[in-house]
């Protein structure tokens, strides 16, 4: 079984405490190896025992229990996400301001469609697969496109990061 970058989404922002330390150790009770995380933002790297999306299911499941909020899990190979930045269709102007928003599921395409050509006003968007890529003209922080509306429009959650912590991530994981 290969490394796993997992996601979880909105932690440590809003309430959500999710300490690293105690992240590793839920990971390793459900028999995940090779356990790290990076940064305070929900990023966990392992060897998950077992099938990786009935991984990514208990990991939620203990979270909620343990902390009573859900938050969603996505994981992808080293290899799926060096491929989501590949495929990254904008030009990189701050890596900080370019996203790889790693979706719970591939949107269908009259979805894909509608939030594609929405017109959003300082931000680039364009979904592949199940990896929704973001350039922020003018920074995230001041952006109308949140985590909310982009579950809304394309009826699937997710997780984003930044290509800074993306390239960093891929490179962990090696």
């Amino acid at each position: 079984m290969s490394r796993r970058i997992v996601l979880i989404r909105a932690v440590n922002v809003g309430g959500a405490k999710l300490p690293m330390a105690e992240l590793r150790e839920i990971a390793e009770s459900l028999g995940a190896t090779d356990v790290s995380t990076y940064i305070a933002s929900g990023n966990l790297l392992c060897v998950p025992d077992g099938d990786p999306a009935a991984f990514d299911r208990a990991l939620e499941k203990a979270i909620e229990e343990r902390y009573g909020y859900f938050r969603e899990v996505v994981s992808r190979t080293r290899e799926e996400l060096q491929t989501a930045l590949d495929a990254h269709p904008f030009e990189v102007v701050e890596p900080k301001f370019s996203y790889v928003y790693a979706l719970t599921g591939v949107p269908s395409p009259d979805a894909v469609e509608a939030f594609e050509d929405h017109g959003w006003e300082h931000e680039d968007v364009k979904v592949i697969g199940a990896d929704l890529h973001i350039r922020y003209r003018e920074g995230a922080g001041q952006s109308k496109l949140t985590a909310p509306r982009i579950a809304k429009a394309l009826s699937v959650q997710g997780t984003g990061r930044n290509l800074l912590t993306v390239r960093k991530l891929i490179d962990l994981a090696a």
